[in-house]
Formats: structure tokens, sequence, C-alpha cells
């Protein structure tokens, strides 16, 4: 940050300061003509699965948004807003970094955020902002699911206590209530006004389960979604009056939008992902300049999420990066001719969004949609064109009756793609077991297979054909996040009769048998699973640990064995083959295994005293030694190291060094045994 620019800063603050003691005498229209200062405090509130019909300032007559409507009457309103995703990282990460999601490539949970790309939140670091982030939920958590977006912040506030074997509250583990959000928020607040600040609040709440507090859960029963919103709502209220109390909100640049919508049912569609229809792609979007400017303009012209970042960083009086990808929305925020021009050279801008969940999860078509002019346009199996003024819910494809605008809009849309996607290879999602389980508590389903990691214009079936399926697997889904196997199974058995070629099923039936220790029959289903989808590593895991079960060594060989062709850095996959060689007496296997888990992880306690075990039966008692002393100094309570090397020394003709391991291993026999559940139990069944 130059010198400069830091005394523009200070001098830019000093003022807003003094505008804000005097605004109770000075007029409201004198303040809307002030310029805005050069760093104003920035707030970003993104409000998670919030659709555009629900909020008051947008035409809604069901009286839940009263905070954001007062908000929305000194803002600049944009009437058609749209996503570019229906995915909570994705669409996060085209807010914060202005690019597309094929340019950006976080198209889903776990992907890491590049270093390359422009971030928001470390540019404002670099121009001598204080920056802050208070998510509401895990999916937005660096450490769980959203490596690198901490970057830049000084404060990020996640750090969720997720524990799938030690089940908590929801709001003690995956999320936090919006009150809570917006009271740490607050908190930093606080210690944080004597420089201009970045403050991201994300509020968690209108996802899915539905569940507000009361009163809103009384008053809002028969439509707890609605109940959310409302809930937040009042959240958002109680942040804006303490900002007006520090005197922090008239000079404040605010942005609030929602990162998603969510279908209800439209289209079939229960909750979002999958589909791009303005039920999950329209969303809210306010922008309030410092002291009013902009107040009480509506904008109609379609923009979309990746506008806010180069809107934010003009407002501030900041360079927006040549990467970026959005354009800044201020010159349509402007009253009069200037504003009418700025829309008239929008008007054919349209609206890109993308939907990959489908293709990721269940190996369907990716989708991609373009709004522009009167249509909207979906890329799918079975294209769609929808007269987007005369048909708002979508109903009536015309892409049949009119090929040739179908056409036009199809090689549009593959234009914008290919100009806008980064060439870089598409990183890969790192998703263990523990993390499947933390997306599984949210309610999303990590991807089947790395295969299916691929570029979003990847066809299979078209998801309008499958999304009852889909609906269906994510209510399995819920039931099996609360350990109902028991409720499961007769769904279970209910969806595989009518459909029976979908693997996710076939995987959760097993898993489920699994945890009833019935591995015969948890064997058939997920062997029909892998061979559904071959790729799909979490099935055949579950297959070689239920085989295992069984005593069907070759069959758990050849399960781990694709596991680790899939994906070699599964490392437990690794360790059960060095425990099913051992049964198939492949002692050049299990000691190649043995070495890869350590490569990994050196101080693993099975694979060392297995690699000192299986040195020592093949010969080479030397090579044994290092090994079984590692393992003891891992496990200093275990006899069965001491045994070894006694036996090993012995070998060797070293017998005071025998005598000593033989009596230190008979020592810890006598001792107590270590404590029930030290280790982990890797036949534990994986039913989600």
């Amino acid at each position: 940050m130059s010198v400069v620019r830091w005394w523009l800063c200070i001098f830019s603050l000093a003022a807003s300061t003094l505008l804000a003691q005097n605004a109770n005498s000075a007029p409201s229209e004198v303040t809307t003509q002030t310029a805005a200062p050069v760093c104003p405090n920035t707030i970003l509130i993104t409000i998670d699965t919030t659709r555009a019909d629900r909020m008051g300032f947008l035409g809604s007559k069901r009286g839940l948004t009263p905070n954001l409507d007062g908000l929305a009457q000194q803002s600049a309103v944009f009437t058609q807003a749209y996503s570019q995703a229906p995915l909570t990282p994705t669409s996060h990460a085209t807010i914060l970094t202005g690019t597309y999601p094929q340019y950006h490539q976080i198209l889903t949970f776990k992907i890491p955020l590049a270093k390359d790309l422009p971030y928001m939140p470390d540019i404002l670091k670099a121009h001598g902002y204080s920056t802050a982030a208070f998510v509401g939920s895990l999916a937005l958590d660096p450490v769980l699911s959203v490596p690198g977006f901490e970057r830049g912040f000084d404060t990020y506030d996640a750090n969720y206590n997720w524990d799938a074997y030690t089940p908590n509250t929801r709001y003690q583990s995956t999320e936090r209530r919006a009150g809570d959000v917006v009271a740490r928020a607050l908190a930093w607040l606080d210690k944080h006004q004597q420089s201009p600040f970045f403050l991201w609040v994300h509020l968690y709440d209108p996802h899915e389960p539905y569940d507000p507090p009361q009163p809103y859960k009384t008053r809002y029963a028969k439509a707890l979604y609605d109940g959310e919103i409302a809930y937040t709502d009042s959240a958002i209220g109680k942040l804006l009056r303490q900002l007006k109390a520090r005197g922090l909100y008239d000079g404040a640049l605010i942005a609030v939008t929602s990162d998603h919508g969510e279908s209800l049912g439209a289209h079939g569609e229960d909750t979002h992902g999958v589909f791009v229809y303005d039920e999950t792609i329209h969303v809210p979007l306010v922008i309030k300049l410092p002291h009013g400017g902009a107040a009480g303009r509506r904008v109609e012209t379609r923009v979309e999420l990746a506008d806010i970042m180069p809107t934010l960083l003009q407002s501030e009086g900041i360079e927006v990066p040549t990467q970026v990808q959005g354009e800044s929305l201020l010159e349509l925020m402007k009253p009069g001719p200037a504003g009418a021009a700025a829309a008239e050279a929008w008007r054919d801008k349209g609206a890109y969004s993308q939907a990959d969940y489908g293709h990721l999860v269940f190996a369907w078509s990716a989708l991609q949609s373009l709004r522009t002019g009167k249509y909207l346009y979906i890329q799918a199996p079975r294209r769609e064109l929808y007269d987007d003024g005369a048909d708002t819910k979508a109903e009536r494809n015309l892409a049949p009756k009119s090929p040739a605008v179908a056409d036009t809009l199809s090689s549009r849309l593959e234009a914008f793609r290919q100009k806008t996607t980064n060439t870089r290879e598409t990183p890969k999602a790192s998703l263990d077991a523990d993390r499947v389980n933390k997306l599984a508590a949210l309610g999303y389903m990590a991807p089947l297979t790395d295969a299916a990691m691929g570029a979003s214009t990847e066809r299979g079936a078209d998801p309008k054909d499958k999304i009852a399926t889909a609906n269906t697997i994510m209510r399995i889904n819920d039931i099996l996040q609360n350990w109902r196997c028991d409720k499961a199974l007769p769904e279970l058995h209910k969806a595989i009769l009518t459909s029976p070629n979908v693997s996710m099923l076939h995987f959760f039936l097993g898993g489920c048998y699994m945890e009833n220790k019935d591995f015969a029959k948890a064997v058939p289903e997920l062997r029909k699973a892998v061979e559904i989808d071959p790729g799909f590593t979490r099935a055949a895991m579950n297959l070689g640990r239920a085989s295992l079960k069984v005593q069907d060594y070759d069959g758990a060989a050849t399960a781990f064995e694709r596991v680790i062709k899939t994906d070699p850095n599964i490392m437990d996959a690794h360790v059960l083959l060095v425990v099913v060689y051992a049964q198939l007496n492949r002692p050049q296997d299990e000691i190649r295994e043995c070495r890869r888990v350590l490569e990994v992880v050196p101080d693993h306690f099975g694979s060392n005293l297995n690699l000192g075990r299986f040195l020592a039966q093949s010969g080479d008692l030397q090579g044994a030694i290092a090994p079984l002393q590692k393992a003891a100094s891992v496990r200093p309570t275990r006899p069965a190291p001491h045994m070894y090397l006694a036996d090993v020394y012995k070998q060797l003709g070293r017998e005071e060094d025998a005598k000593r391991e033989q009596a230190e291993a008979e020592r810890l026999d006598a001792a107590p045994a270590h404590p029930p559940g030290a280790e982990p139990d890797t036949g534990k069944s994986d039913p989600n």
C-alpha cells in the first residue's frame, strides 16, 4: 500500500466520521451527493440458498425481509441478478474471484483455490484493509471444505468441530445460526474500527434441513424455508443496527446477495445443485454505496455474481486485476441518462451459469445455461429454450420448434466458454472417507470417481430423466446420517426395484448390511455397485472389507487393488492389502505395501510391525530390526514388536539382545491391556 493511498484512506475515513456525526442535522440530499471515500469500510453478506422471489424488495408479499427491504431503499437493487452455479463453494469462488467456474475450477468441495487467481480478500489486505470472514457452515471451512479461501484474511472464523463418530447437535458441528455468526462478527468489529476493514458475513440458515429457531419455527410451521429466511433477515437487521450505532453504516460499502436459490420441488428437484432454472439461479443482489450513493436505483439489466468483486474494488478505488472476468456495475448504478446508456450497452451481455453436481456425483450430463435477450437457453442432452419473459417458470421448451434460435444460442454459449475457460488441468478434489462423511452431514454427496472430475461439457444421462432418482438418493442419505439403517433398508429395497442400475443405491444397501454385520449379503450389493461404476472407490473399499469378513481373500485383494489403481493415495487400501497378502502368502507384495504406507505415514505402527515380520520371514534379518524398533517406539506398551525382535536377535546369534527383548515382551504382556479403541477399526463400513 503506497504512502499516498494510506493518507487518502486516513483522510476519507476522517471525512466519513464527520459525515456520520452530522448525519442528524444535514439534509439527506446533501449526503447522497457526497463523493465516496477512497477506502470505504466494506461489508459483504452472502445468504446461502436464498431465492430472489422471497425478497420483499423484489416483489414478494410474504413479508419475510423487512430489514433487507430497508437496506434496499438505500441501495441499488439488481432485479435480474444470476448466480453462476447452484453450489456453495463454486458460487462463492465466483463472488470472491470475479471469475467464472470454468476459470477458477472450484467445481465441488475440497478443490484448492489456485494461488494465482485474483482473490478479493487478498487484494484488499494488500491495500491496507483489515480483513475478516465469519462463515455459517463447514461448507466454507478452509480446512474441511474450501482450501485456500482463508487467503488474505486476518481472521477466518470457521473451525467447525465435526466428528462423524461423536455426533453433536447440528449447531455444534456443521453450521452456526445466523445470530451466532453476527455476534462473532460484531465482537470482531468492536476491535477493528480504526482502519478500513473488509468484513464477509456468510449466513447458512436457509439451507436444508429447514429448522428455524422460535418464534419463527411456530410462526412458519407450514413453510419452514420461509421461516429460515425471516430469521436470517432478523439477524441481518441486528448487524445493520449495530453498524449504525457504531457510526459505521453511512460511510460503508455494503453488498448483500445469495450464492444460489432452492428448487423446492420445481422441475422435480427438491433442493439444488442439478438444475439451472430461475429457482436456483435467480438471486437477490443489493449494493449500498457510501453516503447514499445510488439509493433507490433499480437496475433491470441482467447481471452476474461475477460482477460483485470488480464493482466493490472499483468503489474502493482499487484497480481491477486483468484476470477478473466480471464487470463493474457502477455505471449501471448511475441515475438518469448515464445509467440508461450503460444499461443499453449491457443489454446483450447475458448471464451464464453451469451445474456440475449431477455430473460429478451421478455421472449424468453437466448443464450450462445462457440468459440473453428474451431467452433462457440450457445446453443439455435434450437442449432447452424458454421465453424468459413470458414463461418465467420454464415450462414450455421451444427448442424442438425453434432449432435455429437454439443453434445460435448454443454457438454463442460455446464461444463464451472457450473465451473464459482456464487452460490449466482441472484440479481433483481431495476427499478421504472423513471428508466424505462431512459432506454427507451437510446433505451433499461426494464425487463418485476422479473420472467424473472432467470438464463440465462431458455428457451422460439427461438430468431431467434422473432427478427423481437423485431425490431418492439424497433422502436416503439424510436417513443414514442419523445411523438409521433400519429405516433406510425398506427404502433401499424399494428404490432398487425401480432403479436397479444406480450404483449409489447398492453402495448404501451394502453399507447397511455391513452395519448389521451381515457381510455375506453386503458382498454382492457392493460388487454390483463396483460393476456399475468401476471407479467408485468407496464402494470398492467396502467390498474389500466385507470380503475380508467372509474370508474371501482373493476377492478382497481384487477390490483393494482396484482402489489403489484408481487412487494410489488411499492409505487404508494399502494397509488392508497387507492383511490380505499375509493370508494369501504373498510376502513380496506384503513388503511392498508396508513400504508404500510408511512413505506417507512413517509412524504407522502396523506397517512397521508387519514390515519387520515379513522381512524376517523372507530372510532379511538385519533389515527387519529397524522397522520393529520403530514399531516398539510408536507403541511402547505393545509386546509384539519386542517378541519379534527377540526372535530376530536369536537367529542372528545376539543372545543378550534376544533375552532383553524377550523379557520386555513378557513384562508388557503381563501388563493391563491397551485401552479399547486405541486403534481404528479398519473393518468399519462407510454407508455414506
